[in-house]
């Protein structure tokens, strides 16, 4: 935004605060998605910061900012767990793990509100099913808090208990997002008891530094789970790495009248692509690309299609004006019920499904070997590759979706 626009904007809103309080219509609760009018980013880039988060949101159609409602949006629990043959099914006290960076102040009270306007039981420090710590494990100090990772705090938290509703929760902070302080959480996050899957809903581009760091994304019996990217045709790390399931991502839509109720593409933002650096591991078969290749299976990642989520973390408070403001990019964070995806809302999906399945895995192998429990979704494109599978699903792997997305648990 130039600085003219900036100023402008901030002159209006402020010569609307005296007027809006008396005036302004808080947004019109919302039961079914919202139609997309353009995608804004959660806002946890930043400059000098080696990696980002992978999600995105339904643009508010007053301005820059996402769009925020009072009322649950989006696809439901009921919907995923129907979508992906996940309905009464157990993690039976199983443990998933979010790996973040910065600080949610309000993470476990949104987390409350979020499974209570859903019907799901609570999910709380003092039942033991939620917990949060720092990168070493520890309760305290918490790193900063940032409105932006909030947001995406909230899409994992939120990813995790539409998907698996009596998984436990691992919330692990990083001080930054930075390689060391994200894999120190990775390893935290693996060397806690009970915990069966890691999530990363984060990435950046491959670079020589990458291959060093790999070991601490390499903790057999466990899943690790990494986005695969939200900006098309292309790899980035951690999900290019040999020792992660790598999740893609898809356009989920309702389909009345067929065997399975749903239909899926290939999500035309989600990453995919052949990795310039990492070697290809040994369960990974396809012919086009020498290294290693992204992704191994996916879920849904559109935000056309994707989960409301409830997130209060922000700069101004809670208020019809505060959700202008936030509308207008003239406050960060969000105030309510927002719309989500991109491969940060597959990702978390897919380590759920792994705590569901209770199986001990490798690295991202045991798909390739139980494929007759993944849905091979077989439309859709997320860029320009010359026509190959690597940018274009087709009939069994291709490196958009993968595999392909959950059937049930026995793919995982």
């Amino acid at each position: 935004m130039s600085p003219c626009r900036s100023r402008v904007l901030t002159v209006l809103a402020l010569a609307a605060a005296a007027l809006l309080p008396l005036a302004f219509t808080a947004p019109v609760a919302q039961a079914t998605p919202l139609l997309s009018g353009g995608l804004v980013d959660l806002g946890c880039a930043t400059s000098h910061a080696r990696f980002h988060c992978l999600g995105k949101a339904i643009k508010s159609p007053d301005g820059p900012g996402p769009m925020t409602v009072t009322n649950p949006v989006g696809l439901a629990p009921a919907d995923i767990q129907a979508a992906y043959g996940l309905a009464g099914k157990s993690a039976a006290g199983r443990t998933v793990a979010i790996v973040d960076a910065m600080d949610a102040p309000t993470a476990e009270a949104d987390l409350a509100v979020f499974r209570s306007k859903r019907g799901l039981t609570p999910c709380t420090t003092a039942n033991g099913c939620f917990k949060k710590v720092n990168q070493n494990g520890a309760a305290s100090p918490l790193p900063a808090g940032d409105f932006g990772w909030a947001e995406e705090i909230s899409l994992d938290l939120d990813a995790v208990s539409a998907t698996c509703p009596d998984c436990h929760i691992l919330l692990v902070e990083a001080n930054s997002a930075d390689t060391d302080p994200l894999m120190t959480a990775v390893d935290t996050a693996a060397s806690t008891p009970g915990v069966v899957a890691v999530s990363n809903s984060y990435g950046g581009a491959e670079d020589g530094t990458i291959t060093a760091a790999d070991a601490h994304l390499n903790h057999p019996g466990i899943a690790v789970t990494a986005s695969s990217g939200d900006s098309g045709y292309g790899v980035s790390w951690p999900a290019s790495s040999p020792y992660v399931t790598a999740v893609g991502g898809t356009t989920l839509t309702k389909a009345a009248g067929t065997p399975r109720g749903w239909t899926e593409k290939a999500w035309s933002g989600a990453g995919s692509g052949c990795s310039t650096i990492e070697p290809k591991p040994a369960w990974q078969h396809d012919t086009a690309c020498a290294n290693r290749t992204v992704a191994d299976v996916s879920a849904d990642a559109d935000p056309a299609s994707g989960l409301g989520i409830y997130d209060t973390y922000n700069s101004c408070g809670t208020s019809s004006f505060c959700d202008f403001l936030i509308a207008l990019g003239l406050a960060q964070g969000a105030d309510g019920w927002v719309q989500v995806g991109g491969t940060s809302l597959s990702s978390p999906i897919i380590a759920s499904v792994y705590a569901l399945a209770g199986t001990s895995v490798n690295a991202g192998s045991y798909p390739y070997a139980h494929t007759s429990g993944l849905n091979d979704v077989t439309t859709g494109s997320n860029g320009s590759c010359g026509g190959t599978y690597l940018c274009t699903a087709v009939a069994g792997y291709d490196g958009p979706t993968g595999l392909g997305t959950p059937n049930g648990t026995t793919g995982f």
